[in-house]
């Protein structure tokens, strides 16, 4: 009876390589599964599935796992604000994490003995598939064939075409990865400390031209209007907001950051409604919570995206850190204005009932109506007075 084996499938190179290297040469039980996160349309899921069937899978599965990866992805790296390196909103890592699990589970799922995937020796994404296996299905062998067999790009062209396989081996120019989350661009500048993308790199091109205001409403933390257009889960707001800012340029940028392997290594990336979206909600924060909340919320928030990066997303401390963003968030609710531009964006201002810069209390720089100058004489005398004495006590000749 042949072994079962789940191939982490997307129909490149690689994953080609993979369906006839795992059926020919192992003689094994492929069913292929692409995770969708928001980056596929349903003709390309058919393409996939028609090119996986041509490779001869057993069986093709999609999961999609686009609401799925939000509730409890996304929404937190919204709740978070986070972008790694004060730069990238975690467009891949975040989402191969999703995509690893909902792979795992559907190994545990149709009770296979083997689960595969293309990557290479040299990325991130080898670690972050083979921890999350070993801690979902740790019963489950991992399979690599491109890294277990170090086959260059040219050796796997020649293995297909000797087994009749007929597609596209043009390298394109610019390595394209397409989520909710955002678009990755990687390609020969990338790999340089010095050169920025093209224009013609973009997925997206300049279109729009004209400023153009939005108003994006946010009810505890989550979008979920724009323009008064109410959308029934947060990630219709989220592919809605995409497709008016990105025709502008906006959120493309090239991200520097550290491997998990210890290297340092570039990509680009374009993503209007992740960016617009992560400073809106700051800036409604900014109102709506105290200094510490926003202290406390920065620090975990950081140490939470560098994690989830490295593909610990199933470590219990993450449980433990959404559990506090998620009570940070009762309070952030409003609107948030925006004007969008070519290449740029800015956060006009708030409405909201949780404003904590209320004209009730006084207005900063002007008047207080809560205190008096004598109570700020006698406050201003106690807040400093330990280090008052401090340099007292160690101050010659004080």
């Amino acid at each position: 009876m042949k072994k079962k084996v789940v191939l982490a499938y997307s129909g490149g190179l690689d994953t080609s390589f993979c369906c006839i290297y795992l059926t020919r040469d192992l003689d094994m039980e492929v069913h292929s599964v692409i995770v969708n996160t928001g980056g596929f349309s349903d003709d390309e899921l058919k393409a996939v599935e028609k090119r996986a069937y041509e490779m001869g899978v057993t069986s093709h599965h999609v999961v999609d796992e686009t609401i799925n990866f939000y509730n409890t992805c996304i929404r937190y790296l919204i709740y978070g604000n986070v972008l790694k390196n004060n730069t990238y909103p975690l467009s891949v890592s975040a989402e191969r994490v999703s995509q690893a699990t909902a792979i795992a589970n559907y190994a545990k799922e149709i009770n296979a003995e083997y689960v595969a995937h293309g990557s290479t020796g040299a990325g991130n994404d080898q670690v972050r598939f083979d921890m999350i296996f070993n801690i979902l299905v740790p019963e489950v062998q991992i399979l690599t064939p491109i890294r277990d067999l170090k086959l260059s790009r040219e050796e796997e062209i020649t293995y297909l075409k000797k087994h009749g396989v007929e597609m596209n081996f043009e390298k394109n120019k610019y390595s394209i990865n397409k989520g909710i989350w955002g678009t990755s661009v990687g390609g020969k500048e990338t790999l340089t400390s010095n050169l920025g993308l093209p224009e013609e790199a973009w997925p997206t091109q300049i279109t729009e031209t004209e400023p153009r205001k939005l108003e994006l409403t946010f009810e505890k933390g989550e979008l979920k209007a724009i323009d008064d257009k109410q959308y029934d889960h947060p990630t219709k707001a989220i592919q809605a907001l995409q497709a008016i800012a990105q025709p502008y340029g906006i959120g493309r940028d090239i991200h520097v950051g550290d491997t998990i392997i210890g290297i340092k290594g570039r990509v680009g990336f374009e993503a209007a409604a992740p960016i617009i979206i992560i400073k809106a909600h700051h800036t409604l924060e900014k109102h709506t919570l105290t200094k510490w909340q926003l202290s406390w919320k920065d620090q975990l928030s950081t140490f939470y995206g560098n994690w989830l990066h490295e593909g610990q997303f199933h470590d219990p401390i993450m449980r433990n850190i959404e559990a506090f963003l998620n009570d940070t968030q009762l309070q952030v609710s409003g609107k948030v204005f925006v004007e969008l531009n070519p290449y740029r964006f800015q956060v006009i201002g708030i409405e909201s009932d949780h404003d904590l810069m209320s004209n009730k209390f006084g207005s900063y720089g002007e008047m207080n109506n809560a205190w008096s100058g004598e109570d700020v004489k006698g406050f201003s005398k106690i807040f400093g007075n330990q280090v008052m004495i401090y340099h007292k006590v160690n101050t010659p000749n004080s």
